[in-house]
């Protein structure tokens, strides 16, 4: 009978997350260059140079791919003749491998996760305790399949109850145009159809886990029902000209997983998770002769892609800025940043709105007028870092507190993904802006950040308010004084495109 030492699995999560944090799955990187390859739109193009770029860049510096380094969400397949050398449980020993891959000298990890969700919402610190899916199975091995989900990802996920022979081709791309660019595409699109509800839920995260394989599929043809349906949703999504980021483009997914399950005679259980540009997974297998080694891509497999800011890009003075000067700038052009702005997310953004509104004075560090503030959580530097990984967060969530902002005098935000009709309105009646970096480019973004220091809320953990000076800090106009939106303009016009 097989035995699994303690430390041995405790040191497979631990290693495995570390591994994941820094390296794409080569399928993924390979499917994104064969998309940037075919992409016709310009804006699209140049951020999948950016991600693919930055992916380099985390696998020679062993830095996060993104600022969100997830939540870790674990299936283990157990098998039933093994036995276990250990004192601990599994979930204890899993957490244990998150704990210590996530607070690594040389590499640390962000942590996202709040314990007590309804009330105080306080951060963990070490991003336990991780999700975990266990069966018991035939066998003398135990299978891991691991992954780190972004929020911006998981925050896109839906799951409806559909009638029986009901179109489901339709309600997806139905709920595919409602998800926006939050979810930082092009990634991959996980379906589950049948079982029950929670079931169709897990049957969606666990497709996420598959090989990138559509490119095959479309050269042998469908042999299945949900070969068939993957085939139909991959070309109707991209029809839909989303593309990356959200900018517009012929690329939307790389690919569409499916997985289903029989299902009672009066349901139809849908789910739809996607995987964002810095999806990380891996699968490995234990047997009792010792923890997992996990086997880097090669350098040379990475598209051969470069990036370097458009001679058309516009540098900008952030310290010397007025609201006049704004409203030069149009949507979809593209700006080098310089000079001081304020980061902040959720919890800052609510601290600000709340002081504002009991008529308090804002702390020392925290002046708005004239001012940008970038939607950022960054990774805790390591060694001579100024600031880990630090890409931008879904600006849809901040939007609550638009009006708050900007008349306290903020000129523009930072952020990612589309912004909703009343902050567009609210942009245009202050004449402020709304810029976009490039979600899955965080390692590279922070190359741009030259000094960095918090400014307020320490408390907060990566949610605290910085104040960063930036140098050519890439972005795009997303949307303008005026109230254009690049997010809404790109897409119609590849959508036309498409059709032609």
């Amino acid at each position: 009978m097989k035995s699994i030492q303690q430390d041995d699995f405790i040191q497979s999560i631990t290693d495995a997350l570390q591994f994941i944090s820094y390296y794409h799955p080569i399928d993924y990187i390979q499917a994104l260059g064969r998309a940037y390859e075919k992409e016709q739109s310009n804006a699209a193009k140049d951020a999948m140079a950016q991600i693919i770029v930055n992916s380099r860049m985390c696998a020679q510096g062993h830095r996060p791919l993104c600022q969100d380094t997830g939540i870790v969400v674990v299936f283990l397949e157990i098998g039933m003749d093994i036995r276990w050398n250990t004192n601990m449980d599994i979930e204890a020993m899993v957490n244990q491998g998150v704990h210590n891959a996530y607070t690594h000298p040389d590499n640390i990890l962000r942590a996202s996760v709040l314990s007590d969700p309804a009330g105080e919402r306080k951060n963990t610190r070490d991003n336990t305790p991780a999700v975990i899916h266990t069966r018991m199975v035939a066998g003398d091995t135990i299978s891991v399949k691991i992954a780190a989900k972004g929020g911006g990802s998981e925050n896109k996920a839906r799951f409806a109850t559909l009638n029986p022979n009901s179109d489901i081709v339709q309600w997806v791309l139905e709920q595919v145009k409602t998800m926006g660019a939050g979810w930082c595409p092009p990634g991959i699109l996980g379906i589950g159809i049948g079982g029950t509800p929670e079931k169709a839920l897990l049957m969606a995260k666990e497709s996420l886990m598959q090989v990138i394989d559509i490119d095959i599929l479309q050269q042998r043809g469908a042999k299945n029902t949900i070969e068939a349906l993957r085939l139909e949703l991959y070309e109707k999504i991209n029809e839909l000209g989303i593309g990356a980021q959200g900018l517009g483009g012929l690329t939307t997914v790389l690919d569409v997983k499916i997985q289903d399950y029989p299902v009672h005679a009066a349901s139809l259980p849908v789910a739809i998770i996607p995987n964002c540009s810095a999806t990380r997974h891996i699968h490995f297998i234990l047997d009792g002769s010792g923890a997992a080694t996990f086997t880097p891509p090669r350098l040379e497999d990475y598209p051969k892609v470069t990036w370097v800011a458009s001679k058309q890009a516009k540098r900008i003075n952030l310290n010397n800025l007025d609201r006049e000067q704004i409203q030069t700038w149009k949507a979809g052009e593209q700006l080098l940043l310089n000079g001081k702005l304020l980061t902040g997310r959720d919890a800052g953004h609510k601290r600000i709105q709340d002081t504002l509104a009991e008529g308090k004075p804002l702390p020392e560090g925290i002046a708005l007028q004239n001012s940008f503030i970038y939607y950022v959580g960054p990774v805790d530097p390591v060694k001579e870092e100024i600031v880990g990984p630090a890409g931008p967060t879904t600006a849809t969530r901040m939007d609550k507190y638009t009006d708050t902002m900007l008349a306290a005098g903020l000129l523009g935000m930072i952020g990612k993904a589309e912004r909703g009709a009343a902050t567009i309105n609210s942009i245009r009646e202050y004449k402020a802006v709304y810029l976009i970096a490039v979600g899955g480019a965080a390692y590279l973004i922070s190359k741009a950040i030259a000094k960095a220091r918090i400014v307020a809320y320490p408390e907060l953990g990566m949610e605290a308010i910085y104040e960063f000076e930036v140098i050519d800090m890439p972005v795009t106009v997303a949307v303008d004084s005026n109230g254009h939106s690049i997010h809404q303009s790109g897409p119609e016009q590849w959508q036309v495109i498409q059709k032609k």
